[in-house]
């Protein structure tokens, strides 16, 4: 935004506050000079020392005390990878091929990708190699003086060889020790020495407006400090289920991602993960993976190399403000269970769909997010209560948890919270599921959507199965008319309907005025 004073003031607003900033400065100058003087007068003096007290008081402190205490922990990672394995996100981000004519090709090779072979077939003359070996470079931190270090999972995924910088430009060959995909972090290890510089995580979570400093490897410059403020918490970028990224202004780019981000104590409250840039720079938005998370999946790595988490079983959505009051919940808040999987713990303790999840353990749930990593977190095999709002009534599930299989995702899916339509009526035409081949048995079908009904709006298209209307299974047209004017009569605004997608099953809330 800009300066109040300088947009659209008149011109004696802008120029007198610059006039006497400047006439200050000067007769500050002019005045010290006097005090050097021999016979400065007493009110002379009375002048001075006002001037150089706010000369003193205008000097911010800096962050160089707390950049020595901590960047002999921050490390470079540069790595090797076999370009027919390459899966990783980091060399999609950092690949700087060039022209061999381009007068920035010296600086590319220094600081991006070196191997001729890495540029595009037929930019060096020569047909690309099947087999090429391409490097690429991050970020990282030892967490112990025995060489335990932090980086992402997206640095050395698929890594033929890693090798760590520290900063005095020693060079050290490091193994992985274990990978987390589904937060982007990894450890690695640095076997030879025992007296490495090493920084911790914080114990405390950080606040909205506080200091941050970052400390990385952009571009493969090496060691480079940036500051900034925490700018928001609890960000969802699409990355996964457990999202939950800090988002900091301090300046990070490519070659940045696994840094650590400082509090003001030299802690570490996040890893430096993902930025949002239209160009491919830093615009003041980057990504953290806080410090409570990174913890948590730093021990597994340690004590196991992989890391296992709780399993519920259960595909769950938000629960929206139609959907709170269709159900008669006071609040939008928690997670309404889609559907729970054949043989999972939800499913072994009588968990339904269309149940609400509020609460774990006595902590409220927020929405579905944040159900997905409150389970993430527990252990396999942990006895959990679960506060479940269940046919219009509360009641406390006992649940043992399994653990999440490697090849199943945990998934919470966002809905979305559209207008009212202003109109009781669907917009739908139906026909039972058993009419129409390849529809199952269960439901109605939905054979064609009024794109300006309210249906429509709640993203409900053709071919959808819906199962039941207002928690009661159809199985024609008729059944959901009848279950629409029961649930108009008894004073709801909306009614929820189970709709089949696919494979996929969620709820919906359509309005009906």
């Amino acid at each position: 935004m800009n300066d109040p004073v300088n947009s659209g003031t008149k011109p004696h607003t802008i120029l007198r506050p610059r006039r006497l900033a400047l006439l200050g400065t000067v007769g500050a100058l002019g005045l010290a000079v006097l005090a050097t003087a021999p016979g400065t007068s007493p009110f002379q003096a009375s002048l001075i020392a006002p001037a150089q007290a706010a000369e003193t008081t205008a000097t911010p402190p800096g962050f160089a005390d707390l950049v020595s205490k901590v960047k002999p922990a921050v490390i470079s990672v540069r790595v090797k990878i076999d370009q027919d394995s390459d899966k990783s996100a980091m060399l999609q981000q950092n690949r700087m091929d060039s022209d061999e004519d381009s007068p920035f090709e010296q600086f590319s090779r220094q600081f991006g990708f070196r191997s001729p072979n890495d540029m595009p077939n037929g930019m060096n003359g020569m047909p690309r190699q099947r087999h090429q070996m391409v490097t690429g470079e991050g970020s990282g931190f030892f967490i112990s003086a025995d060489g335990y270090a932090v980086t992402n999972n997206h640095v050395v995924d698929h890594a033929q060889s890693v090798q760590v910088t520290t900063d005095d430009g020693t060079i050290y060959t490091a193994k992985v020790v274990g990978t987390d995909p589904k937060t982007d972090l990894a450890l690695i290890k640095v076997e030879g020495k025992k007296d490495f510089a090493f920084v911790k995580f914080s114990d405390q979570k950080p606040r909205i407006g506080d200091w941050v400093v970052a400390v990385g490897n952009p571009f493969g410059l090496g060691g480079t400090v940036t500051a900034g403020i925490v700018s928001a918490s609890g960000r969802d970028i699409g990355n996964g289920p457990y999202d939950d990224y800090i988002q900091i202004d301090a300046p990070i780019n490519k070659g940045n991602s696994g840094g650590p981000a400082f509090d003001m104590n030299g802690n570490v409250i996040g890893v430096n993960t993902a930025i949002f840039s239209p160009s491919g720079g830093s615009v003041g938005i980057g990504f953290d993976i806080p410090a409570a998370t990174a913890k948590l999946v730093v021990a597994q790595l340690k004590d196991k190399g992989s890391v296992t988490r709780g399993w519920l079983g259960v595909q769950v959505q938000p629960v929206n403000a139609d959907i709170a009051d269709s159900l008669g919940l006071k609040e939008a808040r928690g997670a309404i269970v889609d559907n729970p999987q054949d043989g999972s713990p939800a499913a072994k303790a009588g968990i339904e769909a269309g149940d609400v999840i509020t609460a774990v353990n006595g902590t409220a749930v927020k929405d579905s997010r944040d159900l997905a990593r409150t389970i993430g977190t527990m252990a396999p095999g942990s006895s959990v209560k679960l506060d479940v709002w269940h046919k219009g009534e509360s009641k406390t599930v006992t649940v043992a948890l399994g653990e999440l299989p490697n090849e199943r995702q945990a998934k919470a899916t966002e809905g979305k919270v559209q207008p009212d339509a202003g109109t009781p009526r669907l917009g739908l035409s139906l026909a039972p599921a058993g009419d129409v081949q390849g529809a199952g048995q269960k439901g109605v079908v939905v054979t064609e959507v009024d794109p300006q009904g309210p249906a429509a709006q709640r993203g409900i298209q053709t071919g959808d199965v819906i199962l039941n209307v207002g928690g009661k299974a159809v199985t024609n047209a008729g059944d959901v008319r009848s279950e629409l004017m029961q649930a108009k009569s008894s004073g709801k605004r909306s009614v929820l309907l189970q709709v089949k997608s696919a494979d996929a099953t969620r709820f919906v809330a359509v309005p009906l005025a």
